[in-house]
């Protein structure tokens, strides 16, 4: 299906508006983040691979053009001009995986303002989602500690094709895998699963449901043991580990779905044991997210993996991020490129060509960021890279593993309490000399002038 129209009205209004009086204007869009939203020490950059397919692929068919002119709002000069649209701007973005803070632009576009200005609705929804959750993913892994999780969330998201962009999302935050079996054909991620409590119900008695599950996946089942009576259930699931030990397979695991996860974990790993099946993962799962996962581990809980759905899905705590797409320098009457700034209170932007740059210290752990001019000379790496030249795409997109690497590594620089459920920490983003100049010099301008 073509994405072309997948933009808001105002961009193509806009767009006619801009093609009658300011064709030839260029301009440089930033795409930040304005607050973190509540709990969240940082954010995982996610989204710029669909970012990047969908601007080398942007075009009106004669389709797209012909439903625009039945709205009657359009030019014919104008729909010509859409019907050879092709983005031929620049675009420097910072690689998927990366840890950024509010107000670091994560996507930066110069270009034509009537193309900038068209792709605007498509970047802000991409980044919103796919960041967001992986966010919210890279939350519960660390809540996690080490343990495993998996992406349940395919049933609760908003969408079908938000439950492939959540499963690639939070596995690129370090998920181990997905139930959502697209995700894993398209994304190559591990896929994963137990059973529904149907079933069990379909079966007369529980243990004859366990039995002819095992039967038929001997080497990989996990047992529902939650249906009626959850501590008959780990009975049952202790009947057939030993006749599947019996048989030389193990069983991998049970799942706890319901009831006190706590005291359940604990009594069923003192029963397996006890069994001689310590071996036999416990898995959790029932509206968990970060904040559970960790009261369960604070508690005790002897959870060996989890899975997460709803909460993570949806992002349920912070459903959406204050994503925003501003104007930060536009050009004149003689092509020179003039600083913009929005002065609204607080709503107030940075203007001109920005970068942002990471400072380390000696032990390589990361120590604050300072947003910049793109060619002031202030020290650190810088993290927007350029991803589209002119209109070609110029990144080599990096495998998920990658990615999922990346995010790993990027986080070991920064303090644990960033990565709490709660933290106390602010990482320090440093606003740079010769921006805060431009600023308080730009605002001074724009005040007299309006």
């Amino acid at each position: 299906m073509s994405v072309s129209l997948l933009l808001d009205l105002y961009e193509l209004t806009m767009g006619q508006s801009y093609f009658i009086y300011r064709r030839d204007t260029l301009a440089t869009f930033d795409l930040f983040i304005r607050e973190l939203p509540v709990n969240r020490g940082y954010l995982v950059a996610c989204g710029l691979e669909d970012i990047l397919s969908y601007i080398k692929n942007l075009r009106f068919s004669q389709d797209d053009i012909g439903y625009l002119r039945k709205q009657g709002l359009f030019s014919e000069d104008f729909l010509e001009y859409l019907s050879g649209f092709k983005f031929k701007g620049d675009i420097w973005a910072m690689p998927e995986g990366t840890i950024f803070f509010a107000n670091e632009p994560v996507i930066r576009v110069t270009a034509s303002i009537i193309e900038a200005q068209i792709v605007e609705s498509f970047l802000l929804n991409t980044v919103n989602l796919q960041t967001m959750i992986a966010s919210k993913a890279s939350r519960i892994v660390s809540a996690a500690g080490g343990r495993k999780v998996y992406d349940f969330a395919l049933r609760r998201t908003h969408g079908s094709e938000a439950g492939v962009k959540v499963a690639r999302s939070s596995y690129i935050a370090g998920f181990s895998g997905t139930s959502c079996v697209l995700a894993g054909k398209i994304y190559k991620i591990p896929i994963a699963g137990t059973m529904a409590h149907s079933f069990i119900m379909s079966f007369k008695q529980e243990i004859d449901s366990f039995l002819a599950y095992s039967t038929i996946f001997p080497d990989r089942s996990t047992l529902l043991v939650d249906t009626y009576d959850t501590k008959k259930g780990i009975e049952n699931a202790i009947t057939i580990g030993l006749y599947l030990k019996e048989k030389g397979y193990r069983l991998q695991g049970i799942r706890l779905d319901s009831g006190d996860i706590t005291e359940l974990s604990k009594l069923a790993r003192r029963m397996f044991d006890r069994a001689g099946l310590d071996y036999v993962k416990i898995f959790a799962s029932g509206n968990l997210d970060e904040f559970k996962i960790k009261d369960l581990l604070d508690k005790g809980a002897k959870v060996d993996n989890f899975g997460v759905g709803t909460n993570m899905g949806a992002s349920i705590d912070a459903p959406c991020l204050d994503v925003i797409y501003k104007l930060s320098e536009v050009t004149d009457e003689s092509g020179n490129f003039l600083a913009t700034m929005k002065l609204s209170k607080h709503k107030v932007t940075y203007p001109g060509r920005k970068q942002v740059f990471r400072l380390q210290d000696k032990y390589g752990k990361f120590k604050h960021d300072i947003l910049g001019l793109e060619k002031e000379k202030v020290g650190g790496k810088p993290l927007l890279v350029k991803v589209v030249d002119k209109g070609r795409i110029i990144y080599k997109l990096p495998g998920i593993e990658k990615i999922k690497a990346h995010v790993k590594n990027n986080l070991s620089g920064f303090p644990e309490d960033l990565k709490r459920v709660n933290p106390k920490l602010k990482y320090s983003v440093v606003i740079s000399p010769r921006l805060k100049k431009l600023k308080q010099g730009l605002t001074s301008r724009l005040e007299k002038s309006q």
